[in-house]
């Protein structure tokens, strides 16, 4: 009994840290403060293109208020506007986050 009770919190990390040592993976490298920098504002930067697509959504929803084809037209092409823009940010993210951008 010389050990303290560990949480499941405590023993669900030491089980992964373990996973990740048998698998050869280690700890995430600790991001520099010019990443961080770079990485803010990534986010800033589609944060506010993907407010621009929504209100662009918006306005397409009230010009398509009576007709269903031109309603899922403009919602097909806000969910495909808005898939891009986020894929393009995580792109941009994976790139800093690697030494890359």
């Amino acid at each position: 009994m010389a050990d303290k009770l560990k949480s499941a919190y405590e023993l669900a990390m030491e089980r992964l840290n373990r996973k990740d040592a048998e698998k050869g993976e280690g700890a995430p490298a600790a991001l520099s403060a010019a990443q961080k920098k770079k990485i803010a504002a990534v986010r800033k930067e589609y944060e506010a293109k993907l407010a621009e697509r929504e209100i662009l959504y918006h306005a397409a929803q009230q010009e398509a208020a009576g007709d269903p084809d031109k309603l899922a037209r403009a919602s097909d092409d806000y969910r495909r506007d808005r898939d891009f823009v986020v894929s393009q940010r995580e792109a941009r993210l994976t790139a800093i986050r690697e030494g890359n951008d």
